[in-house]
């Protein structure tokens, strides 16, 4: 199956999937060798728990806007 034969539910999914799968990398890496700070790791634990229960987060917009980016 490619991308452009999903619908637009499909490719949230797979959106949504795919950043839990590399958050829980990050978290989880035993080849990195380098604890996460607690802090940290609870904020991106916090971000996957609304992110699987279909919350939004600031958008793209919004952080360029933040940083002083031209969007």
């Amino acid at each position: 199956m490619q991308v452009k034969e999903l619908t637009i539910e499909e490719l949230k999914l797979l959106i949504q999937e795919t950043v839990a799968e590399t958050i829980q990398s990050f978290l989880f890496d035993p080849d990195e060798g380098k604890e996460v700070k607690s802090e940290v790791k609870q904020q991106l634990l916090n971000s996957l728990r609304q992110t699987e229960n279909g919350e939004r987060g600031i958008s793209a917009e919004e952080v360029a806007k933040k940083l002083g980016l031209d969007w």
